[in-house]
């Protein structure tokens, strides 16, 4: 459904948006394989007379508008994710459903890049009424390893900027409302992999070895309570042990277990000590049990950390702009990761969510029946192009 006309958002901009979110969503790309989005992206982007897109991580596209109004040279990012996930879409009744089997776009990110790229329009537009610069991300490889936003700091494509800006749709917040909360926003999650070593024996004779499968019993019970006796609840912690491996006959005393899973935390402070803390238990077992552990843990996102000051301006704007009742500073629960935590880690950020719940559309992210609607896609459009302006402009 078309929304109405905006006075921030011409009507070939806003064709534009609609029309990348329903391309994007009909032929989804997974985490490092978008090249027909990044393509389709550049080609929209030149036709709106906005060149010079740079590459990024392969599959990435960021573009900068150069404001030509004197006043304070303030430089501010914007970040659009594009990858998809690999679930099979059940919406039938979307025309733009998902033609890529096995593919969908089932955290909204057909919509985050459509929103950002009409923000890149737009601003390119009126890039006569302000000064300083905006960069806008398309990145690449949200969803799985490697990820875009390491890319980002990684290449320090950051350097010199005042703020960044991301968004998440939301399908636990109504529709047309808006919500942000200073802090953390999302936990951290890192891969850890753990090999517990015994030693191989008869089943007969189980005092001959070191049962693996008994040592990762222990572990599996001992190390949640790292959770409920030694994190704060407000940290939002969690230990998943994903996969677990072992074993290979009924009657042998098994030699060496395997298992992997995510440690997460919205405790910046505290993430390092509750990796340690897992290390240290799965040692700690072995040893007890007359084992050894062989641990190892890849730091993945970093949790996403909300500036106060960018979250009271955003609150104070949608108050303004649409009423006070489209704004929710609702505590809800931590939960997830996202690599905008990288950008955060750079400069002050802040995370939005848009609401999409309404009937039709009450299902969670990541599953075969999400949906939102496209009459979101020009409200959110615009107020991020306003906040965009404001922080540009001090």
């Amino acid at each position: 459904m078309r929304t109405t006309a905006n006075k921030l958002i011409s009507d070939a901009e806003q064709t534009a948006i609609i029309e990348m979110r329903h391309a994007m969503h009909r032929e989804p790309e997974l985490s490092n394989n978008e090249w027909k989005t990044q393509e389709r992206i550049r080609e929209t982007l030149e036709k709106f007379g906005l060149a010079g897109a740079k590459t990024f991580h392969k599959t990435g596209l960021y573009v900068d508008i150069e404001g030509l109004a004197p006043g304070p040279q303030r430089s501010v990012a914007v970040r659009g994710d594009i990858d998809a996930l690999p679930i099979q879409e059940t919406r039938d009744d979307l025309p733009y459903r998902s033609q890529v089997p096995g593919v969908m776009h089932a955290c909204g990110h057909d919509m985050h890049a459509s929103i950002a790229m009409g923000t890149a329009l737009a601003l390119r537009r009126m890039r006569e009424s302000f000064s300083g610069r905006l960069r806008v991300f398309f990145q690449p490889a949200e969803e799985a390893e490697p990820l875009g936003g390491r890319s980002i700091a990684e290449n320090s494509l950051l350097d010199g900027f005042d703020a960044a800006v991301g968004f998440h749709v939301k399908p636990d917040l109504p529709a047309g409302t808006y919500g942000a909360l200073a802090g953390a926003v999302t936990t951290s999650a890192d891969q850890f992999v753990l090999n517990l070593i015994g030693t191989m024996a008869h089943g007969s004779s189980p005092h001959a070895g070191v049962d693996a499968i008994a040592i990762a019993g222990a572990f599996i019970n001992e190390v949640q309570k790292v959770v409920s006796r030694e994190m704060p609840f407000e940290d939002g912690a969690h230990i998943t042990i994903g996969t677990i491996a072992g074993g290979g006959a009924t009657n042998i005393i098994c030699p060496c277990v395997t298992m992997s899973g995510t440690i997460r935390t919205s405790s910046v402070a505290r993430r390092n000590i509750l990796i340690r803390r897992v290390r240290e238990i799965a040692e700690g077992v072995a040893t007890m049990h007359r084992g050894k552990a062989e641990f190892s843990c890849t730091a993945g996102e970093p949790p996403v950390i909300n500036d106060s000051v960018m979250v009271e301006r955003f609150r104070r704007l949608v108050s303004e702009t649409m009423g006070e009742s489209h704004f929710s500073d609702k505590k809800l629960p931590i939960s997830g990761a996202d690599d905008f935590g990288f950008y955060s880690t750079c400069v002050p950020s802040i995370y939005f969510w848009f609401g999409s719940k309404e009937p039709g559309n009450e299902v969670g992210v990541h599953t075969p029946a999400f949906g939102a609607s496209d009459d979101l896609l020009i409200p959110t459009t615009e107020l991020t192009v306003r906040y965009c302006l404001e922080l540009l402009k001090s």
